[in-house]
């Protein structure tokens, strides 16, 4: 099978969708395999705009296949969000759009994360667009992540426990408390003294 990879060599900002869209006719699938939904490929097809964030653009060719891969992290509110607005503007993605289910997932709690380690950061932001995709990648790498196999949670409520005593930097504090400082350390419901520079995750997504 005859495959083209399209890699960006910067920050972002490359034109990668236009190529993408321009190659994407050639092709019965297209993929992307990595990545969140803080990407912006814009496709301009006559007077029509559309602004792709986490589904790839191949979607907007009638006959072509889109993945979401095994290396993407996936916000579910934003995707659905996104399927609904490729709806009304009259893009069917039934039976064509395919996400992996190995794909990782982003829950609201890494979006708290998010703002909270960019908001210790002080004068040295990064920027980052506080949409938990960085949080969730942390989590996919320690192994503490879960996947789109996750689909029955009332199942998995063990996992998620778990998930919810991983350590945490002592600045992130999801219990809707703040962040706290490196120094002064925290105390919730429930837990136990911060380690030194540590905090339990107290956040309590599933009871």
């Amino acid at each position: 099978m005859k495959s083209v990879v399209v890699v960006g060599a910067q920050w972002g900002d490359e034109g990668k969708g236009k190529v993408v869209d321009y190659l994407a006719g050639s092709f019965d699938y297209i993929a992307r395999v990595a990545g969140g939904h803080n990407a912006g490929h814009t496709v301009i097809i006559g007077k029509d705009r559309y602004v792709l964030q986490l589904i790839p653009c191949g979607i907007l060719r009638p006959k072509q296949q889109a993945v979401i891969g095994t290396g993407t992290v996936v916000d579910p509110a934003a995707l659905v969000a996104e399927i609904a607005t490729l709806s009304k503007a009259g893009i069917d993605v039934k039976g064509r759009l395919h996400v992996s289910n190995r794909a990782h997932l982003i829950f609201p709690y890494h979006r708290e994360l998010d703002k909270a380690a960019e908001g210790a950061r002080g004068a040295n932001k990064i920027g980052t667009t506080s949409r938990g995709i960085g949080p969730a990648y942390e989590d996919k790498m320690a192994r503490r992540g879960l996947r789109q196999d996750w689909h029955d949670l009332s199942r998995n409520r063990p996992g998620l426990r778990r998930q919810n005593g991983a350590a945490r930097p002592a600045y992130v504090r999801p219990t809707g408390a703040g962040a706290v400082s490196k120094e002064s350390g925290a105390r919730g419901r429930g837990e136990e003294p911060a380690r030194k520079g540590r905090v339990r995750r107290g956040h309590r997504f599933f009871a």
